[in-house]
């Protein structure tokens, strides 16, 4: 380890820890190429605003579901002016707050939601910067109290690798097709996205109060972003440096402290609304309808097809066996990343994607922004090819299929849900593929990276 004390100063460099000149240096660097994505970004979202697109993106059912679509903001406005419930009827299912919001900002609606993706780019910037100095530091302790075997060496990240990763994570969200066609319909899913970005900003940040208010903000928004409550509490205790300990008094009562902060503004939101309306119809036409899947618009999700086709006295049943598949992971992936909470975040997030039961593509775009925070998993990959070939023919063949089945009769709903099909299978191969990754690296990082068995021969890693 004699050539480690070098390469720790001369690392130093790239991540100044105080507002010298240095580090004024490198926030100017970074925030020119941001402001230029930005932009760019903006540009071609308002652009296609303009262009005979936009009401077609506005229509697909990969883009918008009956949840996040816009034309239904719409007719629940109009209700509202009337002076009538938006969920009287069966129209409207998003929260209170957002018809609330476009009340006052929809004639500048389209400026909103440019605004929320720009808020996301950001929030995930900040955030991603701000982890990577904590994982070189965490890094340059270990280096210097030689707690990684000498082999494995070339898996430690260098500065000028992590140096463009918060960039590249804004570009992968705001350059992402998902993320454009997303925005560009004007989807209600780019408001929820920011809201859980800022949520990931403020926890990376150690912010308890504000990663407790808008986690709870996600969760009035959609339900689903209540498993992000476990890698959140781990993320903050590491900070804290509270121990994961049932027996520690101080674990107890940092969880007692969190949930209060979540539960109590959850409470404001929940009476909140109610005042806005002066009723609680919301409540079943909001978190009812998320649960209990009424709508079958075809959509990239599982439960359309399957619903459709079922006998109506087992509906219950399957209906809970889908819906426990979002919380049940939740439990198993914390015991396993419990010392590492931000790809935890990153595995609920795509968990969440893949089996809520109104998916969009947008929610899709959110984690794999994250996918550059990984870059330093790519050689212990297994299937980067197979999967990015199928996620975009999936992608491409989604309006094909639709066409055939919809307009032009030769083809029906089986064809579609294939696809819909293979592009969910696609994704679990992508997110179980950066787990084994991870957990490969990790075990690499303690053991080293030349495995062998008693006799001597190479060993193999197999995750079970």
């Amino acid at each position: 380890m004699s050539g480690l004390p070098g390469f720790l100063i001369d690392d130093r460099l790239h991540f100044p820890s105080c507002p010298s000149q240095g580090g004024q240096r490198f926030l100017v660097e970074m925030a020119a190429p941001l402001t230029l994505l930005l932009v760019l970004a903006v540009t071609i979202r308002a652009a296609l605003f303009r262009s005979s697109l936009a009401e077609l993106i506005a229509e697909r059912v990969e883009v918008v579901s009956p949840i996040t679509a816009w034309k239904r903001v719409v007719e629940g406005l109009a209700l509202l002016d009337l002076g009538v419930s938006p969920y009287s009827g069966d129209v409207f299912h998003e929260t209170p707050l957002i018809i609330y919001l476009f009340h006052f900002v929809v004639d500048y609606a389209e400026i909103t939601f440019m605004l929320a993706d720009v808020i996301t780019a950001v929030a995930l910037y900040m955030a991603v910067k701000d982890y990577n100095k904590q994982v070189f530091r965490k890094q340059k302790f270990a280096l210097e109290a030689d707690r990684y075997p000498l082999d494995c060496l070339e898996l430690i990240r260098s500065p000028k690798e992590m140096y463009y990763i918060p960039l590249k994570v804004a570009m992968f969200y705001l350059l992402n097709p998902f993320t454009i066609l997303s925005c560009v319909a004007k989807s209600t899913c780019g408001l929820n996205n920011a809201v859980v970005a800022l949520f990931i900003f403020s926890t990376i940040k150690g912010n308890t109060l504000l990663s407790a208010i808008f986690l709870c903000l996600a969760t009035y928004q959609s339900i689903y972003p209540l498993t992000l409550c476990a890698p959140a509490m781990l993320y903050l205790m590491q900070r804290q440096y509270i121990p994961v300990n049932f027996r520690r008094a101080s674990f107890w009562w940092f969880i007692a402290q969190y949930l209060f902060m979540y539960l109590g503004s959850l409470f404001v939101l929940i009476c909140l609304s109610f005042f806005l309306l002066g009723s609680w119809d919301y409540m079943p036409s909001v978190y009812g309808f998320i649960l209990s899947v009424p709508d079958l618009t075809p959509n990239i999700g599982l439960f359309w097809y399957f619903f459709a086709e079922m006998f109506e006295h087992f509906r219950l049943f399957f209906l809970c066996v889908f819906q426990i598949n979002v919380f049940f992971y939740t439990i198993p992936l914390s015991v396993k990343l419990k010392e590492h909470p931000v790809f935890l975040i990153f595995m609920q997030l795509a968990v969440i994607s893949i089996f809520k039961s109104y998916p969009t593509v947008g929610d899709i775009a959110l984690y794999m922004a994250f996918l550059p925070v990984w870059s330093h998993l790519y050689r212990f990959l297994r299937n980067t090819f197979l999967v990015s070939c199928v996620l975009l023919a999936c992608s491409t063949l989604f309006p094909v299929l639709w066409h055939l089945w919809i307009y032009a009769g030769s083809a029906n709903s089986n064809f579609y849900y294939a696809i819909t099909l293979l592009f969910n299978v696609a994704q679990i191969l992508l997110v179980s593929d950066y787990f084994y990754a991870f957990l490969r690296r990790e075990h690499h990082l303690t053991y080293g990276l030349y495995l062998k068995r008693k006799d001597g021969s190479e060993a193999t890693l197999v995750l079970k």
